[in-house]
């Protein structure tokens, strides 16, 4: 018998969990992220989020066996850290992670992985339909993917594996991607990007009537989704958006072939008729050989988090045949 934690450090909420020996969740944290002033901070925060984890389930944290992580990258997987994150100030250089949780939980068994590896390994736990070859797929502020192939769960040699939202799916390169290179996936459709794809359709249209008002300095893709059905412009945001992720998908299927993609992150979660249907339709004329089953995350925005226990729970596979007892 022992208990297990687990971690998801977004760039937005830190958030920390313990479970006990099969899984069940005894007590959970949340707090915001520090934006600085050094990655130090960070650390801190997610130790003391951990410890009222800890707390909220009545435990001691030595009595943790195995903690797993599913974090914001880039990570560096032999230091156990986080190396120059994107989406935190430039201050926050480095924030150490396997070396000061296993120094609280007095353990040497500290799975750190990307947020959307972390999110493949909860499927693979908690999912009814969990075949060796599947996927996880986050749609959110930023685009990625999570991959097991022939039951092993790809992490790539630095921890940085499936980053599919830098595919380059336009070679036009029409947009430029958060990260400074051209055509890829996640500048057209990650939260962060539609607001400026819609404007650039606009203003590629010509005199377009839309409700859509780009000279507010609050416009995002909320206000995109908030018009479909309403507003004929909206709607052509949302297909061109469709047409990019069902490109995007198309290539991860290629690339990997999945027999299931979950889907989850924000932009997911909050659209699904409007984002995973219009994927649905047209990945039978897209895909070469086998067309997977495209469903949304039935863990919600809990599926890092319960990767990261899974993680700790079953050596940082997911695989339950792998549980501890």
């Amino acid at each position: 018998m022992g208990n297990y934690a687990g971690v998801d450090l977004g760039a937005t909420n830190i958030r920390a969990a313990v479970a006990d020996d099969e899984g069940t969740i005894l007590g959970t944290h949340r707090q915001n992220t520090p934006r600085g002033p050094t990655g130090i901070a960070v650390t801190e925060a997610v130790l003391g989020s951990l410890r009222e984890a800890c707390a909220a389930a009545d435990v001691d944290p030595t009595s943790i066996r195995a903690a797993g992580i599913g974090s914001i990258g880039p990570l560096d997987l032999a230091g156990g850290a986080i190396d120059g994150p994107a989406n935190l100030p430039d201050s926050v250089e480095r924030i150490p992670l396997t070396g000061p949780v296993g120094n609280l939980v007095d353990s040497d068994e500290v799975y750190l992985h990307n947020d959307t590896i972390a999110g493949v390994i909860g499927e693979r736990f908690h999912s009814d339909r969990n075949p060796d070859d599947m996927a996880y797929v986050t749609i959110s502020s930023g685009i990625g993917a999570g991959v097991a192939v022939d039951g092993s769960v790809l992490s790539g040699w630095d921890g940085n594996a499936g980053e599919v939202g830098h595919m380059v799916v336009d070679p036009q390169g029409r947009r430029t991607c958060g990260c400074g290179r051209d055509g890829h996936w996640e500048a057209y459709c990650s939260g962060n990007n539609i607001p400026e794809y819609a404007e650039m359709l606009y203003e590629d249209g010509g005199d377009i009537d839309t409700a859509l008002d780009f000279e507010d300095p609050e416009f995002s893709a909320v206000d995109v989704f908030e018009h479909a059905g309403e507003d004929e412009f909206a709607d052509h945001v949302i297909d061109q958006v469709a047409h990019w992720n069902t490109v995007g998908i198309t290539n991860l299927v290629q690339a990997y072939a999945p027999l299931v993609i979950y889907i989850g992150g924000a932009v997911a979660l909050n659209n699904r008729d409007l984002v995973l249907d219009p994927v649905r339709e047209r990945i039978d004329d897209t895909v070469f050989n086998n067309v997977p089953d495209v469903q949304l995350t039935n863990l919600g925005d809990d599926v890092v988090l319960r990767g990261a226990v899974a993680s700790a729970l079953t050596a940082g596979t997911g695989d339950r045949t792998r549980m501890r007892r």
